[in-house]
């Protein structure tokens, strides 16, 4: 009950120029939620997408009021791999979380599923090479301003924390030579007692259970699960 949080990125297979779907959820204490879901842009110029997305969310967004929130700027820059539908959420009450987030949240996994389903894969090698590199542009944003570094870090300690964000969580990232931003998380933190560098640090196996592990799911036909 003192924390939960499920973070998921997926991100479709190269040869298909589309947005990764980005998962937050948090929960501390059942007393103060936070959530984010979006589809979000890898190009800087979003003509540059193969299919036009944010009309598929806005008539999902606009149902649910208490998901309109807007994000802070003290680790992410809303311009830059975020769009205008992104759905974030900071609230205390529960009841939101069954009546409007689960029901959003479904919605916008399956439209996710049913763009990669609906989109023409790209032959073209070149331009599947830039959709990685900017999957890999993706990668190295969100490691180097993961909030959950600091929490990470005051648990397992800095150099396993940096392993776990920079080879696991967000693996094709590149390290930054500043390291990681070890500002504490929007709210909650170690557990109560908790002190640097004491317990074990989780699995980091495939199955193994982490704190906010991120799932990274490639999105092709079948949407299989990365080896």
């Amino acid at each position: 009950d003192s924390v939960q949080v499920f973070n998921s990125v997926w991100y479709p297979d190269a040869k298909y120029n589309l947005p990764v779907l980005g998962i937050d959820l948090l929960s501390f204490n059942r007393k103060k939620y936070l959530a984010i879901v979006d589809f979000q842009p890898i190009h800087t110029d979003e003509e540059d997408h193969a299919t036009l997305y944010e009309h598929l969310l806005q008539p999902i967004k606009n149902k649910y009021d208490n998901l309109k929130g807007k994000m802070s700027s003290k680790f992410y820059d809303e311009t830059q791999f975020f769009s205008k539908e992104m759905l974030f959420a900071r609230f205390e009450d529960g009841k939101i979380v069954e009546e409007d987030l689960v029901p959003a949240f479904k919605s916008y996994v399956e439209t996710h599923v049913d763009l990669v389903k609906s989109t023409s894969p790209s032959t073209n090698s070149q331009d599947i090479q830039h959709v990685f590199e900017r999957q890999t542009a993706y990668d190295t944003y969100s490691a180097d301003r993961d909030p959950a570094a600091g929490l990470f870090a005051a648990m397992f300690g800095k150099q396993w924390a940096e392993d776990f964000i920079y080879d696991f969580l967000f693996s094709l990232s590149e390290r930054s030579e500043e390291g990681l931003n070890l500002s504490p998380p929007m709210f909650g933190g170690p557990p109560p007692g908790g002190k640097p560098g004491v317990g074990s640090p989780p699995s980091m196996h495939q199955g193994g259970s982490a704190p906010a592990a991120g799932a990274k799911v490639e999105a092709s036909e079948k949407l299989m699960p990365r080896p």
